[in-house]
């Protein structure tokens, strides 16, 4: 059984009870001495000690025992490389020692990096369009929605859970879902599902009516993702309850944004109902995380497979951490989630070096790449386009591309990566986005970065017109 250190959280329990060290020890039926010992971690906290601090202090257990100190290393390692840190280099050990005695500190500093992250991008961003105005500095909905998946690891054992007891007994057979969803949310719940005319939904692709106790899905949505909106809605339905807890501890302020998480919830939900966590990372594993394969096995897209894929972060059982990033033709990014260290920019576009934009050019195909990010951190990434829903002729080359990465040490892991050399290979070196990348130098230079401050040589023309 792993150890469980509180000192931290013990500490501000004591001091927002106004306690001294010896008050918490009488209270709990210990030692002041051990008190002090529990404080600086150097005990661990039994399980008869949490109840008594349930007791005494009226806390749930969960809110001081819980580990989130691996997301946040992680994530406070990467902060430290950025640019603006280029001569601050604390190692390994300064950083744990950061964690144990200012916690607080640490969740505080990396809230400000991120509030200076979104204000720079904003700011960029708002430039390029001088005659709009409003708050520039509070977070997107999409951004605190993101930032709180990648607290959580991208990983969510409550509606795991949930998922792992949702069918009776076996999950039914592929081709048997569909009706055994649509028969589950008639049955259970008194809604029925209809089949409608693109032309009679207003361009959308699901409408659930509650006063008619009524689901309807377009024709545009080919089977697949028929299935997939009968689970989201049944996750709105069943796990009710289990969302908006999450939601009351996400962070996630704006109603916008609340919204967006609920949805993102109940996306996760649905993808584990139809792709089981044991039999998914177990299929993974033994095809080499091959999408195709893992979408034609559970019956979902190529989007979806690669979608769970990044959620496969239980501590017990631990797929190959992987980011995910979706791009329109126009290299917008439009849905992003993380299990690495791999950094992606809120706003504007991906780097015009990854050949996540190559995709377009080669619809269907897997693109892979090796890059390299301005901290010197190295990833295998490989992407392919994905189909939209068609609703009409004009609408035929309605295509977006998902690119897909792990660090190089879990290259060999992924069969993509077959026939690319991992070591001693050339690696594109990319950034987040022009605006806020350090590279000078770079031909695809499209924006003058803010963190770029040598003034351009006049006498000298350099790849770029930003570049001396």
């Amino acid at each position: 059984m792993r150890k469980t250190f509180i000192g931290p959280h013990l500490r501000r329990l004591r001091h927002d009870a106004s306690e001294t060290q010896a008050q918490m020890a009488k209270r709990l039926g210990i030692s002041p001495s051990y008190v002090n010992l529990l404080e600086n971690n150097q005990r661990s906290v039994s399980v008869a000690l949490l109840l008594r601090l349930f007791e005494h202090y009226d806390v749930d257990w969960h809110d001081i025992a819980e580990d989130g100190t691996g997301p946040q290393l992680s994530d406070l390692r990467g902060v430290l490389h950025d640019p603006l840190f280029d001569e601050i280099g604390p190692d390994l050990q300064e950083l744990r020692a950061a964690q144990t005695h200012a916690p607080r500190l640490i969740k505080a500093f990396l809230r400000l990096h991120r509030a200076y992250q979104a204000a720079s991008d904003q700011l960029l961003a708002l430039a390029a369009r001088p005659d709009e105005m409003g708050p520039v500095f509070a977070s997107s909905p999409e951004g605190a929605v993101h930032h709180f998946f990648r607290r959580q690891r991208n990983h969510f054992p409550v509606l795991e859970q949930a998922a792992e007891s949702f069918w009776p007994a076996e999950p039914p057979p592929t081709d048997d879902v569909y009706a055994a969803l649509k028969s589950r949310l008639f049955q259970r719940h008194g809604i029925s599902v209809r089949l409608v005319r693109v032309s009679d939904m207003d361009l959308s692709l699901r409408h659930y009516d509650q006063a008619k106790a009524e689901l309807r899905l377009s024709e545009a949505l080919d089977h697949p993702n028929r299935v997939f909106q009968l689970a989201h809605v049944l996750g709105l339905i069943e796990c009710r309850d289990a969302l908006e807890a999450l939601l009351k501890g996400s962070g996630v302020d704006s109603p916008q944004g609340q919204s967006r998480c609920r949805v993102e919830l109940a996306n996760y939900f649905a993808a584990a109902v139809l792709m089981p966590y044991d039999a998914f990372l177990a299929e993974a594993r033994a095809s080499k995380y091959d999408f195709d394969h893992l979408a034609t096995r559970f019956g979902v897209s190529f989007e979806q497979a690669c979608h769970r894929a990044t959620t496969m972060q239980r501590e017990s059982a631990q797929g190959v951490p992987l980011f995910f990033l979706r791009v329109d033709k126009a290299g917008n990014v439009t849905k992003r989630f993380n299990a690495t260290d791999f950094h992606l920019a809120e706003y504007g576009g991906a780097c015009p070096r990854l050949d996540v934009h190559m995709t377009f050019r080669l619809p269907g195909r897997i693109v892979p790449q090796l890059v390299e990010m301005p901290d010197a951190s190295q990833y295998f990434v490989f992407a392919r386009t994905v189909d939209r829903p068609i609703f009409e002729r004009h609408g035929q080359d309605n295509r977006l591309a998902v690119a897909m990465g792990c660090t190089i040490a879990h290259g060999p892991e992924i069969g993509y990566a077959e026939g690319v050399a991992l070591q001693g290979a050339p690696f594109t070196q990319i950034g987040i986005n022009c605006r806020i990348c350090p590279r000078s130098g770079c031909e695809q230079r499209a924006h003058q970065a803010s963190v770029l401050t040598t003034p351009v040589d006049a006498s000298r023309r350099g790849p770029t017109r930003y570049d001396a």
